[in-house]
C-alpha cells in the first residue's frame, strides 16, 4: 500500500540512483534494434552558472521530448556538455587571486591556466548536479567540456582550415571594447543600460570665417552625449537635402583643441528632425560614425588607450597633419593621459573657455554596458580576427529558405533572415588568457603563420624565410645554427571567442574531425531547443559551420521557446527582485510539480508567467494521482498482465479506455508538433477529471456491489489505465511516475524502469460506450454548474425535468439514474413537453433540462444580488478602459503593466457575460 503522502526529496534522490543504475539514460538504451537515431545537443550551460528559470524551461521541454521518443524505442542520445565561459571564468578566478593579493600576470599564463582547471576541478559545473535534480535524462557519461581535448582538436581544425581557406582573416575594425576586462566582447555581452546624462552642443568654427560666437554664420553647431571622443572627429555630416547647411556641404571646419580641418559631409545618417541637425563623425569611436566614414573616405583617429584614457603624445594617427600652437600643445598635455570621464569634463570646459560650447541639456538615454565588467563599453578600433560570416551565411540561408530547418514557431524565421542577409563580419579573437588559445605565430617580420601545432607552423616558416633572400633569411640561418624554442616565432596571445567552439557543438561533441561511429549515428541532430536571443549568436553559427564542415544542416527543427516572466509579465531581473529559484521550487513542490507547470504554460510563442502559485496548484495535480492511486489499491486494484482492453464488458471500463486511446492520441501529437501546453493539458484533463474525479467516482458501486466478475474487470482495467497514465505523465513527470510504477508493480514485478519502457500505442475505442458515458459526465457538470451559478444549497436535492426527451434519453436517465441522484444532488426525475415555470434550463444532446428553482432559492433576492454584482463588475470594465484608451498610459506605462490591464479586461468581459447568463436564467425562472 502506498504512504499517505508523496514525500517528494527522497523519492527524487531514490528514483535517481534507480535510473543510473538501470543505465537508462545512455545513448540507445531501450532502443529497437536498427532504430532511428534522434539526438538533441544541450545548450552548453556555462561552467560558471547555476540553474535559472531559463535553463529550467529549456532543460525541461528537450527532456519531454527525450524521454518520450526513448519510450517510442528511438536511438536516443541528448549530449551533454559545458561551456568554458571565458570572460566569466577568468574573472572568477582572478577574483579569487586578488583576494589573496595576486594578479594573474604575476603568475603568467600557464601557471594561471592551471589554476583555473583547479577551479573548475573543485568548483565548476554545479549546474549539472542542479539538472540532474530537475530530471534531465542526458547521457551524463559522455559530458563534453568545450576546452576539453577533443573539442580543442576540432577548434584548431576548424580556424586553420578557414583560415586557409581565406575565410578567417585580421582586420582593423571597431569592436566592443570592455575597459575594465581589457577585451573585445560580442553583441551578446552587451546590455543597454538608460542612464542620466547630457547633450553637449559644440561650436565647431567653418573654415575661412573669422570664429565669432555671437554669429551663427562663422560656425557649426553639433550636439554629442560623449564629448571626449571629438578629440578623434575627423568630419561633421548633414542631411543632403537640409536647406539650412547645403552651402556648407564640401567645406571645411576647424576642429577646435585640436586644429585639425575636417570636411562637412551630406550624408542621410544625419537626421534634420534630431538635435542641431548636424552630427560630429568619430570613425574611430562610433560604430554608426565608421560606416559614415567608410562611404566618405574620412579618417579613423584613435584617441584612446586600451584602459580608455586619452592618449594624444607620440599617437601618429592623431598627430598626422597636425602643426600645433604652443596653446593647442599645451591643451594636449592637460588631456593627456586622463581617464575618458575625467577627459569629459575637461574638454567641457575648455570648449567653454574657448567660445565653443553652446549649450548643456539634459538628456537621458541608454548606454552600453558590459554585461560583466559593468563599465560602459567603448567602440574601439583594433586588429581582431575575423571570420567571412557573409560567404558561410548563404548555405545557411538557403537551407531555412529551402525548408530543410525549419523554426518553430514559424515566425522566427524573419527574425533569422533579417539577421542572416544583413551579417557583419564576426570578430573572433579575445584578449584573454582563459580559452581556445589563436594557432596563429608570428614571424621577426610580421608574417603570420596558421597551423595546428607550433612546429608545424616552425617548419613553414622556415621555409619561407630561407626561400626568400634577404636579412631575414640570413637571421633566422644565424638562430638555427643555435636554436632555442620561441626564438623565431611567437605566438597570438588572443583567444577564441567563446561562441566559435559552441558554433561547432552538434559535430565537436560527437568526435568530429575523427570519423567516430557517434558521428556516423547520431549526426545530424534531431532538434534544437534554445531561447530567441541566441539566434544569432550560437544557432545561425552552428548553421554555418555545420554546413560548411559536414555537409549537413546540423538539426532539422529549432524550437525557439519563450521567456519565463515573474507572475505579472515582467522580466526577471536581480535588480526588480522578482528573480524566482527553481530550486527553491524545487525544494518547495518537488521537480514533478516544476515541471508539469512549465511544461502546460509552453504555449508557442507566449511567455511563460510563472506564479509559484500555479506550481503548487500542478503539485496537487500529482496529489491528486498518488491518492488516486492508493485509493485504487485499497479497492483490490492491482497489475494485471493478462488484460486485454477488447475484452472488457463494463461500458463504464469501455468509456475510460475509449477516452484513454484519445488521450494518448492527444499527447503524442502535442509533443510532436511541439505543442507542449497541449500534450500537458490533454493529459491533465484525462488524469484529473475523466479518471480521477468520475472514472473512480462511478466505479464506487461496482467495487462496493457483489458482481465478482464485474469487480474483477474493473480492477484490471484501472490497473491497465494507471499503467498508462504513468507513460503519458512521464515526461512531464518523471519522477513520481517512476516511483508510482514500481510500487504498483505487484507480485511479477517489472520488466524494466519506466523510463525505458514502451509509449503506449493504443487503439481501443468504443464510440457508444463514450458517448453514453459522457453524456452523463456532461450532464451532472452541467447541473453542477447551474446549481453553482444559481446559489441552490449544495445540501438541497433539486428536482430535474427533462423536456421533449427522446427514447434515448429516457433510456440513458433510467440506466444512470443512480448516478445522476447522487453525483448532481437530484431527487425526482420527470418528463415534460414544457418548460415548467421558475426553471433554471440546460441543453445536453438536444434535450432541454430543466431545473425548478422557485423551492431552492429566493428569486427575488438572486436577482438583486446578481444586478449588483453585473454592475460592479461594468464599473470595474469602465474604469479598465478608460486606463487602456488613455494613449500616455499605454505608451509610457511597462509593457507588463499593460498586458496585466488588457487580461484583466479580459476576465472581467468573461465575468460579466457568465453573470449576466445566470441573471437570465434567474429572470427566466422568475
Amino acid at each position: 500500500m502506498l504512504e499517505k503522502t508523496y514525500d517528494a526529496k527522497s523519492v527524487e534522490e531514490k528514483i535517481t540512483r534507480l535510473w543510473e543504475e538501470a543505465g537508462a539514460f545512455s545513448a540507445g538504451a531501450g532502443a529497437e534494434p536498427g532504430a532511428e537515431a534522434f539526438t538533441i545537443v544541450i545548450p552548453p550551460p556555462n561552467v560558471t552558472g547555476s540553474l535559472h528559470m531559463g535553463h529550467a524551461l529549456n532543460n525541461t521541454l528537450q527532456d519531454i521530448m527525450v524521454r518520450f521518443e526513448r519510450m517510442r524505442g528511438k536511438n536516443v542520445l541528448w549530449q551533454p556538455g559545458m561551456d568554458h565561459a571565458g570572460i566569466a571564468t577568468q574573472m572568477v578566478v582572478e577574483r579569487q587571486l586578488a583576494a589573496k593579493g595576486i594578479h594573474r600576470r604575476d603568475l603568467g599564463r600557464e601557471k594561471f591556466i592551471e589554476r583555473v582547471w583547479e577551479w573548475k576541478a573543485e568548483s565548476g559545473g554545479a549546474i549539472f548536479n542542479q539538472l540532474k535534480r530537475l530530471g534531465a535524462s542526458c547521457d551524463w557519461s559522455r559530458e563534453r567540456f568545450t576546452m576539453d581535448e577533443g573539442l580543442s582538436k576540432a577548434v584548431i581544425e576548424v580556424f586553420v582550415t578557414l583560415y586557409k581557406q581565406g575565410l578567417i582573416y585580421k582586420d582593423k575594425r571597431l569592436v566592443n571594447w570592455d575597459p575594465k576586462l581589457l577585451t573585445a566582447i560580442s553583441d551578446l555581452e552587451v546590455e543597454q543600460r538608460e542612464v542620466n546624462g547630457n547633450l553637449w552642443h559644440f561650436r565647431y568654427p567653418i573654415e575661412g570665417e573669422v570664429f565669432d560666437p555671437e554669429n551663427p554664420e562663422t560656425y557649426i553647431t553639433v550636439a554629442t552625449t560623449r564629448p571626449e571622443t571629438m578629440l578623434g572627429d575627423t568630419g561633421v555630416a548633414v542631411h543632403p537635402e537640409d536647406e539650412r547647411y547645403k552651402h556648407l556641404m564640401g567645406r571645411n571646419v576647424i576642429l577646435p583643441i585640436v586644429g585639425r580641418r575636417i570636411p562637412i559631409v551630406g550624408d542621410e545618417y544625419s537626421d534634420p528632425e534630431k538635435g542641431t541637425g548636424a552630427v560630429k563623425i568619430t570613425p574611430a569611436h562610433d560604430f554608426n560614425d565608421f560606416e559614415v566614414g567608410k562611404r566618405h573616405g574620412l579618417r579613423a583617429i584613435n584617441v584612446m588607450t586600451i584602459e580608455a584614457k586619452i592618449t594624444l603624445e607620440d599617437n601618429e594617427d592623431f598627430l598626422e597633419g597636425l602643426t600645433p600652437t604652443p596653446e593647442q600643445t599645451a591643451l594636449w598635455k592637460r588631456l593627456h593621459g586622463l581617464d575618458r570621464f575625467e577627459a569629459r569634463k575637461a574638454i567641457v570646459e575648455i570648449m567653454e573657455e574657448l567660445g565653443c560650447l553652446a549649450k548643456i541639456e539634459p538628456h537621458r538615454h541608454m548606454v552600453p554596458h558590459g554585461d560583466r565588467g559593468g563599465v560602459p563599453i567603448e567602440p574601439f578600433l583594433t586588429d581582431q580576427w575575423y571570420v567571412d560570416a557573409k560567404t558561410l551565411a548563404k548555405p545557411a540561408i538557403a537551407s531555412v529558405r529551402e525548408g530543410r530547418t525549419k523554426f518553430v514557431p514559424k515566425n522566427w524565421e524573419k527574425t533569422y533572415f533579417e539577421w542572416m542577409e544583413n551579417i557583419q563580419p564576426w570578430c573572433i579573437s579575445r584578449q584573454l588568457w582563459w580559452g581556445h588559445q589563436i594557432p596563429a605565430w608570428y614571424g621577426p617580420d610580421g608574417t603570420v603563420f596558421v597551423e595546428k601545432d607550433e612546429e608545424t607552423a616552425l617548419e613553414v616558416a622556415i621555409q619561407h624565410y630561407l626561400a626568400h633572400e634577404g636579412p631575414w633569411k640570413a637571421w633566422v640561418e644565424e638562430k638555427l645554427e643555435n636554436f632555442k624554442p620561441g626564438e623565431i616565432l611567437t605566438r597570438d596571445e588572443d583567444v577564441l571567442d567563446t561562441w566559435f567552439s559552441s558554433a561547432l557543438w552538434p559535430f565537436s561533441t560527437l568526435g568530429w574531425p575523427d570519423k567516430t561511429p557517434e558521428l556516423e549515428t547520431y549526426y545530424p541532430t534531431s532538434v534544437l531547443v534554445t531561447g530567441f536571443d541566441i539566434i544569432f549568436f550560437w544557432v545561425a553559427r552552428m548553421m554555418m559551420m555545420g554546413l560548411h564542415f559536414t555537409g549537413k544542416e546540423p538539426f532539422h527543427t529549432v524550437y525557439v521557446h519563450a521567456l519565463v516572466r515573474d507572475k505579472h509579465g515582467a522580466k526577471m531581473s536581480k535588480s526588480k527582485g522578482n528573480v524566482i529559484d527553481p530550486l527553491e521550487l524545487i525544494d518547495e513542490y518537488g521537480a514533478d510539480a516544476l515541471r508539469f507547470t512549465l511544461a502546460i504554460m509552453a504555449a508557442q510563442g507566449r511567455d511563460v508567467k510563472l506564479d509559484p502559485a500555479r506550481v503548487a496548484g500542478y503539485r496537487n495535480f500529482g496529489t491528486k494521482l498518488w491518492n488516486a492511486t492508493r485509493f485504487a489499491q485499497m479497492n483490490g486494484v492491482k497489475h494485471d498482465p493478462s488484460f486485454e482492453p477488447a475484452n472488457a464488458r463494463l461500458a463504464i471500463n469501455r468509456w475510460i479506455l475509449t477516452e484513454l486511446t484519445r488521450a494518448a492520441r492527444e499527447v503524442t501529437e502535442g509533443i510532436v508538433t511541439y505543442k507542449f501546453n497541449e500534450a500537458a493539458g490533454a493529459a491533465y484533463k484525462f488524469v484529473w477529471s475523466l479518471f480521477c474525479d468520475w472514472y473512480l467516482e462511478l466505479l464506487k458501486p461496482v467495487f462496493n456491489g457483489e458482481d465478482e466478475a464485474a469487480k474483477a474487470e474493473s480492477r484490471a482495467c484501472a490497473a491497465y489505465v494507471l499503467d498508462q497514465i504513468y507513460k503519458l505523465l512521464h515526461p512531464f513527470m518523471p519522477f513520481m511516475t517512476e516511483e508510482l510504477w514500481q510500487l504498483t508493480a505487484g507480485e511479477g514485478g517489472r520488466d524494466d524502469v519506466l523510463a525505458l519502457t514502451r509509449w503506449p500505442d493504443i487503439s481501443f475505442e468504443d464510440e457508444e460506450a463514450a458517448a453514453d458515458l459522457n453524456w452523463l459526465v456532461d450532464l451532472v457538470n452541467g447541473i453542477r454548474s447551474v446549481r453553482s451559478e444559481m446559489n441552490v444549497p449544495p445540501a438541497a436535492q433539486a428536482p430535474l425535468v427533462a423536456v421533449g426527451a427522446d427514447e434515448l434519453t429516457r433510456e440513458r436517465l433510467a440506466r444512470h439514474d443512480p448516478a445522476i441522484r447522487r453525483l448532481a444532488r437530484i431527487g425526482e426525475v420527470a418528463f415534460s413537453s414544457d418548460v415548467p415555470k421558475g426553471s433554471a434550463q440546460l441543453v445536453i444532446a438536444g434535450t432541454t433540462f430543466c431545473l425548478p428553482l422557485g423551492e431552492l432559492i429566493d428569486l427575488k433576492a438572486e436577482t438583486a444580488r446578481l444586478e449588483k454584482e453585473i454592475a460592479k463588475a461594468v464599473a470595474e470594465i469602465d474604469r479598465v478602459e478608460k486606463k487602456l484608451s488613455n494613449e500616455k498610459f499605454v505608451a509610457n506605462a511597462k509593457e507588463e503593466v499593460v498586458a496585466q490591464e488588457r487580461e484583466r479586461h479580459a476576465e472581467l468581459l468573461d465575468l460579466k457575460a457568465r453573470l449576466e447568463a445566470a441573471l437570465a436564467r434567474v429572470r427566466d425562472a422568475a
